[in-house]
């Protein structure tokens, strides 16, 4: 293209956005969404919002390492810049292919996220990116530059400059603008700053050495070292405050061979795998996982199923509370944190909202507890993927040093969904059954999503990395360290392809070779109809990997059940109150006791029923010892009535109330006799219960009306709750629906505020249309119908919103204007009321 043909060159951001194609806005906008909420007016109403602080600081930490480095090279590079010199600050007198090859890409990413406009031979980093990035004493650059020899010697006597200049072997000049110029151009000059440096003396050097890759101050004392003084007398060092000497940008780019850092880093880190299994004992390992967390989180409901743990005052679960959690489920406390909070993320336990507050399953857990296995991980890890709690975070301290508690406040993490699912399709990355290095799965983030400044001394991401590693085998997302067959279609990844019988291992923990020169494009996180879809697939795919639940158990002769796996439904349920759990593991051993026998009767079984289940239950007789249990117990159940008086205690025999009271063990229940069958006690109803059990009797509760109170277990539930709503780490990415109309408005609103006015128009203030009256609002309509012509109007819709349009009016009657809308493209109508000022567009407006 010649030089005629060529479009100008923008001359601001505005311009540049002006001369993109609907494409490039649209994906301005999906990587940077903040510039989109409210949708912008126009153009150079956008240009601005992608100019402020808070806009250009959260698109920097988004940019990778190597996109950094650039945007980092250009602050410290003349504005504007070349290609050529951006590519020597980049690849440095050596040309790095590497360099060389990915810098464009790492432009083109600028240029895409509006931090960079202009032409290959005019580049501009926006100004609130190099305010950012170029380095200063209070911020000093990544890149371990110094200012340069203008910027160093900006308030230097005339007088002083001079003597530099002449002890560097230039020739004096009659003005300090002239002289720092030439001082400059001998510190670019390689050949001649390269004879320079040939004559220093070796110390001399060294102090430059120490300096070169930052940081470029030092100290002087008021006398310098001779080998200091050659260096400030040839400007080699400039002072910038007393006793503070600074290595001058240009003096330290010529030492690094043109490098603006010590080491670009142009190709992401590898993700390595430590170790390679076979596919099938992954996905089944992750399936036995997978078992283990719905066992989990059963065990965790079934334990605060008659309530739970109270609710703090400042919310949350007290650490005494997560420690008893923590012994009931036979985990340590961190991962009794996760499973409670994960539990309170899928939305089945919440706090019950009483005035004794505690905590409790919602309605959801009964309908979650019915949901075939495969479907209950799908919920649970799917809830995972979107939760931005952070269970890791629960024992920490908080801004103002408050403990982090479980359920509690302050453990909302935005980056937390975000850094999961990366997590897990770089682990989808790897070839099927490979289990990748925790390390360079932390290099590969961190190359992503570099640390700055402050945020150095606290790597949250890395953090959950960690977290999100450790919680995928807890859920069985993966199976020793390998993403699972079923993790891959919760990410709506592709399933790998199978390896060749000559890639076959010869054992589970056999390593085979990981080739990495192929790699698929990253998997994009999914919408919520997507991941509903994906996580469907998951589920159909573990579906045939979990144990099919059992309808018996082995009873055994020394009142245990053995449980060979896991047990349907109403087994389990009954079961679970007929006898206590006393191991758990691949086999499930039960114990019956009195006091479990007890609670069936209590809950109203009878005795024959309690024998029928177990003879229905069981592949072995039942044995002598547990049926005389039964028997026994159910002889002796309900023989004593409790009610409440305060509370009392009858009986048909006498005698066993004389035993009672004979009983030392009594004395703290307050009893007296109020007939020979009726004892009156002190205590309530439910101490008194649980006295005379501890004391060896089997008494009943009764109501006032004499009748046995059956007490089941007591499904306490909370009202109806949803589960907790993610913290979105900044606006949603706009969909295709959202940024089509947002591009219409923005061009519409461009339009109108670019196109040209009549001379002689009244003036427009700040882009917007001139106010104009009811009596002159409809006088230039009715004009415009009548000769044809175009206007520029302003207009707020019923929701209060402004904007501006260019329409041609057709018919204007009854208060309204009917008009084609040029920003539109289709005809509207508009009450003239909402019309704030309209303006005649030049004759040859386009």
């Amino acid at each position: 293209m010649s030089t005629e043909d060529r479009p100008p060159a923008p001359r601001s951001l505005a311009e540049a956005l002006r001369a993109r194609g609907d494409a490039a806005l649209g994906a301005l906008l999906r990587s940077r969404p903040d510039l989109i909420t409210p949708v912008p007016t126009d153009l150079t109403q956008l240009a601005t919002r992608a100019g402020t602080r808070a806009s250009v600081v959260r698109a920097l930490e988004r940019l990778d390492r190597f996109a950094l480095q650039t945007a980092e090279a250009l602050a410290v590079a003349a504005d504007p810049a070349s290609y050529g010199e951006l590519l020597g600050l980049m690849a440095g007198d050596d040309a790095d292919p590497a360099v060389v090859a990915a810098l464009p890409h790492a432009l083109d990413v600028l240029r895409e996220q509006a931090l960079v406009w202009g032409d290959d031979d005019r580049l501009r980093l926006v100004r609130t990116a190099r305010e950012l990035l170029a380095p200063s004493p209070q911020h000093p650059s990544p890149t371990g530059l110094g200012p340069s020899v203008r910027e160093a010697t900006a308030g230097m006597s005339p007088g002083r400059i001079q003597e530099i200049v002449t002890a560097a072997g230039l020739a004096s000049t009659h003005d300090s603008v002239s002289a720092v110029s030439a001082l400059a151009g001998l510190f670019t000059d390689r050949a001649r700053m390269a004879a320079l440096l040939a004559d220093a003396p070796a110390d001399s050097v060294e102090v430059l050495e120490r300096l070169v890759w930052g940081p470029p101050y030092g100290q002087v004392t008021a006398d310098p070292a001779p080998r200091l003084r050659w260096l400030l007398d040839r400007g080699l060092l400039l002072p910038t405050a007393p006793g503070t000497v600074v290595l001058p940008r240009e003096v330290a780019l010529h030492l690094r061979r043109g490098l603006a850092h010590r080491t670009p880093e142009p190709v992401p880190p590898v993700v390595e795998a430590a170790a390679v299994h076979r596919p099938q004992v992954v996905d089944s390992t992750a399936a036995g996982q997978a078992y283990t967390a719905l066992a989990t989180v059963e065990e965790l409901l079934k334990d605060w199923d008659e309530g739970g743990p109270a609710v703090l005052r400042a919310g949350g679960l007290s650490m005494r509370d997560l420690k008893r959690t923590a012994v009931a489920l036979d985990v340590p406390e961190p991962v009794a944190a996760f499973w409670v909070e994960l539990a309170y993320a899928a939305g089945l336990i919440a706090s019950d909202g009483e005035a004794d507050e505690r905590y409790a399953a919602t309605p959801a857990y009964d309908e979650w507890r019915e949901q075939p296995p495969a479907e209950r991980w799908s919920r649970l890890v799917t809830a995972w993927l979107a939760a931005t709690r952070t269970a890791g975070l629960v024992g920490g301290r908080d801004a103002k040093e408050r403990t982090l508690s479980a359920l509690g406040p302050g453990l909302d993490r935005s980056a937390a969904p975000e850094v999961r699912h990366r997590v897990l399709a770089l682990l989808a990355g790897l070839p099927e059954g490979a289990a990748p290095a925790a390390a360079s799965v932390l290099a590969r983030l961190r190359w992503e999503r570099p640390l700055r400044g402050d945020r150095r001394e606290d790597d949250l991401r890395g953090r959950l990395a960690e977290w999100a590693l450790s919680e995928a085998e807890l859920l069985g997302v993966t199976g020793r360290g390998a993403l699972s067959a079923q993790g891959r279609a919760l990410l709506g990844a592709p399933a790998a392809a199978a390896p060749g019988p000559e890639a076959e291992p010869s054992g589970p923990g056999d390593k085979l070779p990981v080739h990495h020169h192929h790699r698929p494009a990253p998997l994009a996180p999914l919408s919520a109809a997507e991941q509903a879809v994906a996580s469907a697939a998951a589920a159909r795919l573990l579906a045939p990997l979990l144990p099919e639940p059992l309808d018996h158990v082995l009873l055994q002769a020394d009142l245990t059940a053995v449980a060979p796996g896991p047990l349907r439904r109403p087994l389990a349920d009954v079961l679970g109150v007929l006898a206590d759990v006393e191991s758990k593991g691949g086999a499930t051993v039960y114990r019956f006791t009195p006091g479990s026998v007890r609670r069936a009767l209590d809950a109203g079984q009878a005795a024959s029923d309690l024998h029928a289940f177990l003879a229905a239950h069981s592949r072995t007789p039942v044995p002598q010892p547990l049926a005389y249990l039964i028997d026994d117990v159910a002889r002796r159940h309900g023989h004593l009535r409790v009610g409440a008086a305060s509370a009392y205690v009858r009986c048909d025999d006498d005698a066993v109330l004389s035993e009672i009271l004979a009983d030392k063990r009594a004395a703290g229940l307050g009893l007296r006799r109020l007939a020979p069958t009726v004892l009156a006690a002190q205590a309530d109803p439910s101490g008194l219960l649980e006295g005379l059990r501890a004391m060896g009797f089997a008494p009943a509760a009764e109501s006032a009306e004499g009748d046995v109170l059956i007490t089941r277990a007591l499904a306490h539930r909370t009202p109806p709750r949803t589960a907790p709503e993610p913290v979105p780490d900044g606006p949603p990415v706009p969909d295709d629906t959202l940024l089509a109309a947002a591009l219409r408005a923005i061009r519409a609103g461009d339009l109108a505020s670019t196109t040209p006015r009549k001379p002689g128009a009244a003036p427009a203030v700040n882009g917007e249309p001139p106010r104009t009256g009811a009596a002159e609002t409809l006088a230039t309509m009715q004009a415009a119908v009548l000769t044809g012509e175009a206007l520029w109007i302003g207009y707020v819709n019923a929701e209060g919103a402004a904007s501006q349009r260019v329409i041609a009016p057709v018919r204007v009657e009854g208060g309204f204007v009917t008009a084609y809308d040029h920003t539109a493209d289709e005809v509207r109508t508009y009450p003239l009321h909402r019309i704030t000022g309209v303006a005649e567009l030049a004759d040859d407006a386009g």
